[in-house]
């Protein structure tokens, strides 16, 4: 029986024998050949290994791509535990990301200059020597066995609790773990990267997918990296790292417990941003930003209320008013209105109106349309002197938004997941993939989009994030990290029936696969006791603030 495969913008091809995507790949003519990293089979992301035995769509994924560089990454993690395993019998674990790197650490011990330049050395021949990665499957069990044989305990213990059976494991020089994503099928094919030794482990840096060819700086940030190391340490003196330690919390019937310990840090934190709010009297301005589903609405206004009780009074002005007409909006490189670009503000008037409030002033406040698309007549707004103002937005730390203010007279936050509760100790789920599941259920429930829409939409929102937000998170005072690490086993309740609607023919249905294979390994925990005020109510409903 003849195999028909079909490409975007070529021409299809017949085989007459299963073939796999690589040779499938070697028989037409793609550009940008070496780039390849993965593919996708019926919108199902694969490895280039993926023996095709049946009519099939294929698209090849690329390192210009977020989801090529993200195979890439994963693969590089993988030549990375592999050659610790395999070279010193030590245990690395994945603890967060910054910078465009990924940062290890060893429970076996410090890892010294001299044992990072070795694993470097290690990874540099697997790519010379071009060792292959083969995907195999093993029954959970014999799994497990493996996982324990490696001393990958934080794997073993989430196999016994969850995930599938049987279970597709990685193989590389003898070394088996398993992923949440396609791998690349050969170590050549990921020759960029560097090791830095940090901190007592190790900074793993690979390229982006804005230039594939070059390693990205690492750039040091301190003050980030003790602020994820603190969170990191929290979690793991609660046991909660890695989802076996959460599956063992609802074993134990301890998770309402768990929302009760992970929603008090919260109050702390902002209690203590507060505090340092009202030590410096001089601040008339708080500018709130953060990336899309990064609980900005919440965090303002429970900061808000706990400025408050300690007398501080503050009024917000919507910076969604300030959009320019629709017809100035600026175009992004696909010729859309790029809404999320600065200049999709006024900032002239956003800049004149701000100072003119700081100043005691009476000012006219816009109200943007956008069914029209234009501005209308808004309200007149003054500030009491003993109140504060408060903006929040994606622009918020952007210093052009408000370049009329003295630095003196500013406070800003940057509020996002910064980091949670990984799949294990290899697998983190990235704060993209947290706010992806929190805008999938935000969005369904207050907007009615599929999560087919949802998934659309959500590339062209992560490269705003990149883009707008993201460069500017240095500026913060203050870095609020909205994470819960009971969090998306709540929202796995919600998503798992919204993923389950897109349809295999659908371009995003791979997408909805992987975020699905994902929560295979996290358990469900009710709503019943995430309480009123939780970040968390902002996207599943409930919250007090609505």
């Amino acid at each position: 029986m003849s195999i028909e495969i079909k490409f975007k913008d070529r021409d299809p091809l017949i085989f007459e024998k299963p073939i796999t995507a690589r040779e499938a790949l070697e028989k037409i003519d793609f550009p940008k050949r070496e780039n390849v990293v993965a593919c996708r089979v019926n919108h199902v992301q694969r490895p280039l290994s993926w023996e095709i035995v049946m009519d099939s769509f294929v698209e090849f994924i690329t390192t210009d791509s977020i989801e090529g560089i993200e195979v890439y990454i994963r693969t590089l993690s993988f030549l990375l535990t592999s050659a610790a395993t395999r070279l010193k019998g030590i245990r690395l674990h994945l603890t967060q990301s910054m910078s465009y790197s990924y940062f290890y650490e060893s429970p076996d011990g410090e890892i010294t200059e001299d044992l990072c330049r070795e694993l470097e050395l290690e990874m540099r021949r697997m790519v010379a020597e071009c060792e292959p990665i083969v995907r195999e499957i093993f029954p959970k069990d014999v799994a497990r066995a493996m996982m324990r044989a490696q001393k990958y305990e934080d794997k073993e213990q989430l196999l016994r609790f969850t995930g599938s059976d049987p279970v597709i494991l990685y193989n590389c020089c003898g070394v088996y773990d398993f992923f949440g994503g396609a791998l690349a099928d050969c170590a050549a094919i990921t020759p960029t990267f560097e090791l830095r030794s940090y901190g007592g482990g190790i900074f793993l840096s690979g390229p982006t997918f804005a230039d594939p060819t070059k390693t990205m700086a690492f750039v040091e940030s301190p003050r980030l990296f003790r602020l994820i190391d603190s969170h990191t340490g929290w979690l793991k003196n609660l046991d909660i790292s890695t989802m076996a330690g959460i599956h063992q919390q609802v074993t134990e019937g301890r998770a309402r417990d768990m929302i009760m310990v992970c929603e008090a840090l919260h109050t702390k934190l902002l209690s203590n941003t507060a505090a340092r709010i009202e030590a410096r009297p001089e601040v008339r301005l708080l500018c709130l930003a953060g990336p899309s589903s990064s609980g900005k609405t919440t965090s303002s206004r429970r900061l808000r209320v706990q400025l408050l009780s300690s007398g501080i009074k503050s009024a917000t002005l919507e910076l969604d008013n300030y959009f320019v007409d629709r017809e100035r909006t600026p175009l992004d490189r696909d010729g859309k209105p790029d809404f999320e670009a600065l200049e999709a503000l006024d900032l002239e008037l956003v800049n004149e109106q701000i100072a003119a409030l700081l100043a005691g002033e009476e000012v006219d406040v816009p109200k943007f349309d956008f069914i029209a698309g234009k501005r209308t007549k808004g309200y007149k707004m003054r500030l009491s002197p003993d109140e504060i103002l408060v903006i929040e937005g994606i622009h918020g730390l952007n210093e052009r938004l408000t370049e009329s203010i003295p630095a003196d007279k500013k406070y800003k936050i940057f509020i996002c997941p910064l980091t949670g509760t990984n799949i294990d100790f290899h697998n983190r789920i990235g704060t993209t993939d947290t706010r992806l599941l929190r805008r999938l259920v935000r969005d369904a429930r207050t907007r009615g989009h599929s999560a087919e829409a949802t998934l659309m939409q959500w590339p062209s929102v992560v490269r705003g994030s990149h883009r707008h937000i993201f460069p500017y998170q240095e500026y913060a005072d203050t870095l609020f990290n909205t994470s819960l690490a009971y969090e998306v086993p709540v929202l796995k309740g919600y998503v798992t029936p919204l993923l389950k609607t897109v349809k295999e023919e659908s371009p995003v249905y791979g997408e909805a696969t992987r975020l699905l294979s994902l929560l295979e390994y996290v358990p469900v925990i009710p709503s019943d006791d995430v309480p009123n005020l939780s970040v968390l109510r902002e996207f599943i409903g409930g919250s007090c603030f609505e």
